[in-house]
């Protein structure tokens, strides 16, 4: 029987706007099962980047229930959920999201320093995950020294880097040029046939069709 890891029940999500309120996310219902290929995908304005923080434990929800691995995230402390969303998951930004000062090896430690790894066990780990991504000549490089497709790549390091059992990726190609995000989608489906449960929020249907399964949000409806 196929475990699920995260469950959506009724869920809303609403922002104030000045006097207004915005209905981001409206009653979503939404299962997700270990070891899934989910895209999630809608046009520009229509709530994914808001289902994404959610299912991420980066947001949590107006109304309605959360559960990731049959844990209700909506009554944790922030530091529990802190926790659970370190060891749980490992995000991949578009706009990368990596610290300028530090070099690519020190990026991907990072994670792993919120978890209380071991210096030794944090820089080997790094190491590691860097070498099979093809970067190991450019673990001593900064941001600025890269390509676009080397930062994603370390974005990914970093995102593997406390071995989490879900990567949820925002647009993971959309500043890259095909070849590299080619390259990336390549990486993504690898971690899923090595048994990691991988979500994709794009707008991008060529990329949403390498998926087992596409999840639709308009108007913030699912």
């Amino acid at each position: 029987m196929e475990k699920e890891i995260i469950k959506l029940k009724n869920v809303c999500r609403n922002y104030k706007l000045g006097n207004s309120i915005v209905r981001a996310v409206r009653n979503a219902d939404l299962k997700i099962n270990s070891g899934d290929f989910v895209a999630v995908v809608g046009p520009s304005g229509s709530g994914k980047s808001t289902l994404m923080n959610l299912i991420g434990a980066l947001d949590l929800a107006t109304n309605g229930e959360i559960f990731l691995d049959n844990k209700n995230i909506e009554h944790l402390t922030e530091s529990n959920l802190a926790q659970i969303r370190g060891k749980k998951i490992g995000f991949i930004f578009q706009s990368f999201n990596l610290i300028p000062t530090l070099t690519a090896l020190e990026n991907v430690t990072l994670p792993m320093f919120f978890q209380n790894v071991s210096k030794k066990e944090r820089e080997d780990r790094a190491k590691e995950l860097l070498f099979e991504l093809g970067l190991k000549e450019r673990e001593n490089h900064l941001p600025s020294e890269l390509s676009g497709g080397e930062r994603q790549r370390v974005a990914i390091a970093r995102a593997l880097a406390n071995d989490p059992d879900v990567v949820l990726a925002d647009e993971p190609t959309g500043n890259l040029d095909s070849k590299s995000g080619e390259k990336v989608l390549d990486i993504l489906k690898d971690l899923n046939k090595k048994g990691k449960t991988i979500i994709i929020v794009t707008h991008d249907m060529h990329m949403a069709k390498k998926a087992r399964r596409i999840v639709k949000i308009k108007d913030g409806k699912i």
